[in-house]
């Protein structure tokens, strides 16, 4: 293990090798606003239906373009000679607004569409003539088409939240939110799927306090979607019930083997299943002042101490990830390393250690975080996801997860 400082640039190297090491020893790359309490979902930023759109620059001008419209339709009229018409900017203005706001908002739109032909035709004298009327029932009928199509938008619309709420509902059952406090720590989670509109994917995180310690485990399953869903839910559910049963890291670790292959055989193979994960388990006893580490192909955690200094906890023994045992078995082994009081344990995923910039370059966890301190394990996740976005230019192809642990 190497430890790194504000002032000992051997420190740092040492950290760094560690890093480079974490990403040679595995097997590779195996597979979007605040939430609740301690997750981040990311979500690409959407126009909601029926409540107009947002504040940005976009949001305004479709804010304002409908009633423009409708001024510019008039002076129009009223500028050009009468074989001109302003009609098509009336008819645009309800079919704007349609589907960005609410009913009540585009109705009154149309209305005043319909207004503002009425009273151009009449301050002309020609409200009578055949082509007035004709354009006049032209507008009426696109805005009456405009407000048809808010009622089907805003019923899709409805739908569709509904659907999401029960998928929320449904993921959030399989990847809970750990407590804040567990066992005297302070615990910190963070989630940000790279997937629009999803809210957990491939990563896992689970916090656990057992007779042996609190006990946890951060893992990246193989692929996507909803096949990466459930096997999120298959570790996680065989992690909970074997650190209560299991007396050590290197049973526990066989435990999730074992159920990965039970689940890959069932579902006939690995075309049926994501087949492996990556993952790093950890106990903290209540008694020792130490943390136990046990790797399985994984990011190696960081362990943050509270004078700046930083240490990449390696592993003198590397194992395949979860669900290979098939291809070979080394024997697990978990190594413990002192975890005083003021620092932070933290662990994530290749969303984080594989986030590239524009050049392709990595961000370097433990380039960016030695030297520094933080307050508590919300700040250190926040400053983490926020630089990761920012190296990435708001583009990253991964999911991310990240949990920090605290000794106080």
């Amino acid at each position: 293990m190497g430890d790194a400082g504000p002032n000992g640039s051997n420190g740092v190297r040492d950290a760094r090798a560690g890093a480079v090491r974490r990403g040679t020893a595995g097997v590779g790359k195996v597979r979007d606003g605040r939430g609740a309490p301690g997750v981040r979902a990311r979500r690409r930023s959407q126009t909601s239906v029926g409540g107009g759109p947002g504040s940005d620059g976009a949001g305004i001008l479709v804010r304002v373009l409908p009633p423009l419209l409708i001024v510019g339709g008039f002076l129009f009229d009223i500028l050009t000679p009468p074989r001109f018409t302003g009609s098509p900017f009336y008819s645009a203005a309800p079919l704007i607004a349609a589907p960005f706001f609410a009913l009540p908002y585009t109705a009154f739109i149309g209305v005043m569409s319909c207004v503002a032909g009425v009273v151009l035709h009449t301050l002309r004298g020609n409200l009578d003539e055949a082509q007035s009327i004709l354009e006049i029932v032209t507008v009426f009928t696109v805005c009456v088409l405009a407000v048809l199509i808010n009622l089907l938008i805003r019923r899709s619309g409805e739908e569709l939240a509904s659907v999401r709420n029960v998928a929320e509902a449904a993921q959030r059952a399989v990847l809970p939110v750990p407590a804040e406090r567990i066992a005297g720590l302070h615990i910190a989670a963070m989630y940000e799927a790279a997937e629009a509109d999803a809210f957990i994917g491939g990563d896992l995180y689970a916090v656990q306090d057992t007779p042996h310690g609190v006990r946890l485990v951060v893992g990246d399953v193989r692929g996507k979607g909803l096949g990466a869903v459930e096997a999120v839910a298959v570790v996680i559910g065989s992690f909970r019930e074997a650190a209560e049963q299991e007396t050590s890291l290197e049973a526990v670790a066989q435990r999730l083997d074992r159920a990965l292959a039970r689940e890959g055989t069932r579902r006939d193979g690995l075309d049926a299943f994501e087949g492996f994960t990556t993952a790093v388990l950890a106990e903290i006893p209540h008694s020792e002042g130490t943390v136990r580490v046990l790797n399985r192909g994984h990011p190696e955690p960081l362990l943050l101490l509270a004078d700046g200094r930083l240490r990449v906890l390696s592993t003198t023994e590397h194992a395949l990830p979860l669900g290979m045992t098939e291809l070979g078995a080394w024997p697990d082994r978990s190594e413990p390393t002192a975890f005083p009081p003021g620092a932070t344990l933290l662990f994530f995923t290749d969303g984080v250690s594989e986030a590239r910039d524009a050049d392709g370059v990595f961000y370097d966890p433990v380039a960016r975080l030695v030297g520094r301190v933080f307050v508590n394990p919300d700040e250190l996740l926040a400053t983490v996801a926020d630089e990761v976005r920012v190296h990435t230019g708001g583009g990253a192809m991964d999911d991310m997860a990240l949990l920090a642990i605290r000794r106080p």
